[in-house]
């Protein structure tokens, strides 16, 4: 969507109110002639600015809690298109009709803020520097959870910016501005209590005025009477241009008596000076302003979301790089790699995690050179001496042992003690399926951010030419409610780069519910045909872990399928991901989409309803 957003002709971005209406003036002022911004104010929000009889008029279009878009008052809608589409039919609240867009001129661009053109960077040195990661596993960080890294920057960033001098008391602030330079609108902000009030004292004629910033119970920030701002950044960016109820315009960040803040230039606009100092070659140090230290790692069964993030600081939503398992147990060149892991090293505990034909999986403990490493361990029975099944269990260590990406379960050794153990990273939260039939309360977001990182892990896969071919929501684990890897690699197989499929020599024993029909039909496997099976996924992760074609026999699957008919989507399933959903499932092969395009698809939804 926000790609959607942009492309409309009458976005114009990051403009201020006074921009929007000499836009509108000069394209006539008839009533009804309106544009559209990105909100000032407002997260992830817009204005709408609408011109009638001479006047202009403003509306913010907040985005909701439950994801959709509605204008102060007014009804709810998917998008902000669906908001202009309906306010062109009806007034319902505003001064007249949506009549005509006032497009942007020709070669113009929607303008872009200069916190949204540093971000980018914010965001890369902030993983960096947090989680330490580098190369594909830094990649990877950024484009699964860029929505929180995007919140937990732009919730964060007032609390090292020039002009914040926490919470020094009122009497500690005048000194500072009356000290130094003593030019008007000459300003800082410093925190009042713990319960997210602050102030904001402006230097005005050689005295300090001091006004509140008090925030409402939905978190919002502002002066009294003032307008509303999600971020103290926010706040200061639009005071920095407008004095609106101010006595007069933020000009120069008072910078903080230890100097640390002294990289932020004077002049106007406190907040785009510092911002544009760092893009120009301060990152580094911005990014150590703003506090980038190593977290402190979130427990797995992280319930922070829940939390006020007004005191904890923050919302800190459990991120999978807060988990040991995020990188390879092989990211310290100290800690070799090897295909074996020695017994001795080896501590297993009581109790199961799961099994199968082949036996058991129990959690354990590997100590390795550095560090030690809470582990899954599946276990060969003892009393079984199939041959096969031995086979099988080495072939999927030996697909495990190529594989390296935080969306897969990586392999760490293969121990023969007193059995055939395969030693692998531990998802304690265990299957998808399971996880969302016990918690029906899952959001949709929180559903699609996992099932974007399955889409990412079949992407690598895709890359690296293995087909996994057992792709379903049982096959996929949980390290937090936050983190999915896939495993179960017994029946996948590496392509030869000259193929672009696997054949089979038999049926064996499939699970054909989640086959695509060139399976079933002529035994070939291929990337494409995983993208069939997660589709089969996709429809088991919106329908809380129910069965798919629930009732039907694999007879009676292959028949509906070869006739045309797909299943339903689940209840409450968005349309964008039905719509993915039978994407997935084209017949043709050829005409099946890969997951160079299903995930880029995913991962747009995915930022537009977490954002």
């Amino acid at each position: 969507m926000a790609d959607a957003v942009r492309a409309l002709p009458f976005f114009y971005g990051n403009i201020t109110r006074e921009e929007a209406e000499d836009y509108l003036r000069q394209a006539g002022k008839a009533s009804g002639l309106y544009l559209l911004r990105q909100s000032r104010n407002y997260l992830g929000g817009f204005a709408l600015s609408l011109s009638s009889s001479g006047r202009y008029y403003h509306y913010t279009i907040e985005r909701q809690q439950d994801e959709t878009y509605a204008i102060a008052g007014g009804k709810s809608h998917r998008s902000p298109m669906d908001v202009i589409d309906y306010h062109s039919q009806e007034p319902d609240g505003l001064v007249c009709l949506l009549k005509k867009p006032c497009n942007r001129p020709k070669n113009m661009q929607p303008k872009v803020g200069a916190y949204e053109d540093f971000k980018e960077k914010l965001i890369r040195e902030y993983v960096m520097q947090t989680w330490k990661l580098q190369g594909p596993a830094l990649e990877q960080a950024i484009i699964s959870q860029r929505p929180q890294l995007e919140k937990r920057i732009a919730t964060t960033a007032h609390e090292r910016m020039p002009w914040f001098h926490g919470g020094i008391t009122r009497e500690d602030s005048e000194p500072r501005l009356q000290n130094g330079s003593r030019t008007n609108g000459k300003f800082l902000i410093r925190q009042r209590d713990q319960s997210g009030s602050y102030a904001l004292c402006l230097l005005h004629e050689g005295q300090v005025m001091h006004y509140r910033i008090d925030r409402d119970r939905s978190g919002k920030l502002s002066i009294p009477d003032g307008k509303k701002f999600d971020t103290l950044w926010q706040l200061v960016e639009h005071y920095s241009y407008k004095p609106d109820g101010l006595l007069r315009v933020l000009t120069e960040p008072c910078p903080r008596p230890d100097g640390a803040m002294g990289l932020a230039g004077h002049g106007h606009h406190g907040l785009v000076a510092s911002i544009q100092t760092a893009a120009d070659g301060l990152l580094p140090k911005i990014a150590a302003m703003l506090g980038f230290e190593k977290n402190p790692k979130t427990p797995p069964n992280d319930h922070s979301e829940n939390l006020n993030p007004y005191e904890t600081g923050v919302s800190k939503e459990a991120m999978p790089m807060d988990t040991e398992v995020y990188e390879s147990p092989y990211a310290d060149p100290d800690e070799l790699r090897s295909s074996t892991v020695d017994r001795n090293h080896l501590l297993l505990e009581d109790g199961e995690l799961g099994s199968g034909n082949f036996g058991t999986v129990i959690k354990g403990t590997y100590k390795m050179r550095k560090t030690e490493k809470t582990v899954a361990v599946k276990i060969l029975k003892n009393d079984d001496n199939n041959q096969s099944v031995r086979d099988e269990m080495l072939r999927e260590a030996n697909v495990m042992q190529q594989l390296d990406n935080p969306y897969i379960v990586r392999m760490i050794g293969i121990c023969e003690a007193e059995n055939l153990m395969l030693v692998m990273e531990l998802a304690e939260l265990g299957p998808l399926n399971k996880f969302l039939q016990k918690n029906k309360q899952t959001s949709i977001k929180n559903i699609t951010e996992l099932v974007h990182q399955v889409s990412m892990g079949m992407k690598y896969l895709e890359e690296h030419n293995f087909v996994h071919r057992d792709l379903a929501a049982r096959n996929v684990l949980l390290v937090t409610q936050h983190y999915a890897k896939i495993s179960d690699f017994g029946l996948s197989k590496a392509v030869a780069e000259e193929h672009n499929y696997y054949k089979a020599k038999g049926h064996g024993k499939w699970p054909v519910k989640w086959y695509a029909p060139e399976c079933i039909n002529y035994f070939k496997f291929s990337c494409k045909s995983d993208v069939w099976s997660f589709g089969v996924l996709m429809w088991e992760a919106y329908s809380y872990g129910q069965k798919p074609y629930k009732g039907m026999k694999g007879n009676d699957v292959m028949q509906m399928i070869e006739s045309g008919q797909r299943m339903d989507p689940p209840a409450n399933c968005p349309p964008e991901m039905a719509e993915l959903m039978r994407t997935c499932w084209t017949y043709k092969v050829d005409e099946r989409p890969g997951f160079s395009v299903v995930e880029p698809r995913l991962r747009e939804y995915y930022y537009d309803i977490a954002q």
